[in-house]
C-alpha cells in the first residue's frame, strides 16, 4: 500500500526535506503558510486600531477649509499639505481594508509616502500650520525641533527620540505610531556651515542630516522604551517601522534667495562702455525667489543632496504683507485682537482698535522683520499699561486703540460709564421735558 504524501492544507505544497510540516489534527500547514498566518492574524489587530482611530475621511478641500480659519494666505502651502494629508489618509484606508486572505497573490501596488519641506521667511506660519494640522488630523502628530538633535553618540538628543515622542503620543501603541506624522521644525538650522574646517565633525548640522536619513526614508528603527510600558517580551526596545510615517520638515532658509537670485540671474561680469546697466526694479520679489527654489539652491545652502532627495515636495510661503497681517490680527478664530478683546471683556470692558491703528501695527511689524510672530509682542507693549491700571478703576466702559497710541504719541483712550447719579440726573431732565 503506497504511503500518503503529505502535503499544506492551505497551499497545497508537498513535504520534503526543504519543506517541513507541522501536523495538526485533520490537515497539515508549512513554515510559509505559518509565517503568512501570523502576519494576517497581527493585520487583524491593526486593522481594528486603524478603525478606532480613523473618522470620517476628510477631503483635502475640507482640511484646507479648517486650515483657512486658522492660517491667513498661504494658499499653495495649504493645498500642498492639504493633498499630503489626505493621501496619507488614504493609504491608511488601504490598509486598513486589507481582506487578509492565505490565497493573496501579494500583488498590490505599495503606495509610497512624499515626505514635503516647508520653506519662507520667519513668521509666515509654518509652525502653525503645522500645529493646526496636528487639530485636524485623526493620527498621532509629534512636532520635532532639529536644532535640539545631535549626531549618535554625542551630548545631545538623538534622532530617534522623534519615534519615541511619536510613541508618547499613540499612547505606547507602535501600530498607531506608524501611520502617524512628525514635523521637524528649523530644519535651516542643521545645514552644514561652509566655515566648517576640513576634516572635523559637524555633529549638528551633516551629521543630524546623515543620521536622519533613515528615519526618513523608512527603516526599522529600534527605539528604546524604558520607563514607558513595555512590549510583550519585557524588553526594553521596540522596532517601529518609519516606512508610512509622514514627514514634514519646516525652515526659514535665510539667504536662500540669494541662491536662487544668482541661478536664475547670473552676475553680468562685462565691463566698460558696452556693458549692460543693472536695473533694480528688474529684481524678483522673495516671494518669486521662494517659488522659483530648485534641490540645487537647498544644496547650496547647506543641505546633503540625500536629505534633499527625502523631501520631493517643495512648499513655499510667502511672506506676510500689511493686508495679510491685518487679517492676522482680526480673521482667525484665535486671532489676537479677538484674544485680547476677551481680556478685556472678563473685566466688563470693550476694547477696540481704529483701521489707523491695525495699519501700524502691521507696519510696525514688517519692519522689525518678525512677521505675523511680532504682533502680540507690540500689543503686549502697546496694551500694557492700559491692563494694568483698568481692573483697579472699576468703571471704566470702553478703551480705544489709535494709530497715535501705536506710535506713542498719545495714550489710551478710556472711556468711563456713566454714574448711578448721573444716569438719575439724566432720566430726571426727560421726565421733566428738559426744563430744569
Amino acid at each position: 500500500m503506497a504511503k500518503e504524501l503529505k502535503h499544506c492544507s492551505f497551499c497545497g505544497i508537498e513535504a520534503s526535506a526543504s519543506v517541513p510540516m507541522i501536523a495538526g489534527t485533520e490537515g497539515h500547514i508549512c513554515e510559509a503558510c505559518v509565517t503568512l498566518a501570523s502576519q494576517v492574524v497581527s493585520s487583524w489587530g491593526k486593522k481594528k486600531e486603524l478603525t478606532e482611530m480613523q473618522g470620517p475621511l476628510p477631503k483635502p478641500a475640507e482640511i484646507k477649509l479648517k486650515l483657512d480659519q486658522y492660517v491667513i494666505g498661504q494658499d499653495l502651502a495649504k493645498e500642498i499639505l492639504s493633498v499630503a494629508v489626505y493621501n496619507h489618509y488614504k493609504r491608511l484606508k488601504q490598509e486598513s481594508n486589507k481582506t487578509g486572505n492565505l490565497g493573496d497573490s501579494g500583488q498590490e501596488v505599495e503606495i509610497g509616502k512624499s515626505n514635503i519641506l516647508l520653506i519662507g521667511p520667519s513668521g509666515t506660519g509654518k509652525t502653525l500650520l503645522a500645529s493646526t494640522l496636528a487639530k485636524i488630523v485623526g493620527v498621532p502628530f509629534a512636532v520635532a525641533d532639529a536644532t535640539t538633535l545631535t549626531q549618535a553618540g554625542y551630548v545631545g538628543d538623538d534622532v530617534e527620540n522623534i519615534l519615541v515622542r511619536l510613541l508618547d503620543i499613540a499612547d505606547g501603541q507602535i501600530n498607531k505610531a506608524e501611520w502617524g506624522i512628525v514635523y521637524i521644525d528649523e530644519v535651516d538650522k542643521i545645514a552644514r556651515s561652509p566655515e566648517q574646517a576640513f576634516g572635523t565633525r559637524d555633529v549638528s548640522g551633516e551629521g543630524v542630516q546623515q543620521a536622519l536619513l533613515r528615519l526618513v526614508e523608512g527603516s526599522q528603527v529600534k527605539v528604546s522604551v524604558k520607563g514607558r510600558r513595555k512590549d510583550h517580551n519585557g524588553s526594553d526596545t521596540v522596532m517601529i517601522d518609519t516606512r508610512n510615517i509622514l514627514f514634514i520638515a519646516g525652515g526659514a532658509f535665510p539667504g536662500l534667495e540669494k541662491h536662487v537670485e544668482k541661478r536664475l540671474m547670473p552676475p553680468k561680469t562685462s565691463i566698460g562702455f558696452h556693458a549692460e546697466v543693472s536695473n533694480s526694479e528688474d529684481k524678483p520679489t522673495l516671494e518669486a525667489l521662494l517659488n522659483a527654489t530648485q534641490p540645487d539652491d537647498l544644496k547650496r545652502f547647506g543641505l546633503i543632496p540625500e536629505f534633499i532627495g527625502r523631501f520631493p515636495v517643495l512648499a513655499p510661503l510667502e511672506p506676510l504683507d500689511v493686508d495679510a497681517l491685518i487679517q492676522v490680527l482680526t480673521e482667525p478664530k484665535n486671532a489676537l485682537v479677538k484674544q485680547y478683546q476677551q481680556l478685556f471683556a472678563f473685566d466688563e470692558v470693550q476694547l477696540e482698535f481704529t483701521q489707523d491703528a491695525l495699519v501700524e501695527i502691521a507696519e510696525k511689524a514688517i519692519e522689525r522683520n518678525t512677521g505675523a510672530r511680532g504682533l502680540r509682542g507690540i500689543l503686549e507693549n502697546v496694551l500694557r499699561r492700559a491692563m494694568f491700571d483698568v481692573p483697579s478703576k472699576g468703571n471704566v466702559e470702553r478703551c480705544v486703540v489709535n494709530a497715535e497710541m501705536i506710535r506713542g504719541q498719545a495714550e489710551i483712550e478710556i472711556v468711563e460709564r456713566a454714574s448711578a447719579f448721573e444716569n438719575a440726573d439724566t432720566l430726571g431732565l426727560l421726565a421733566s421735558g428738559g426744563q430744569s
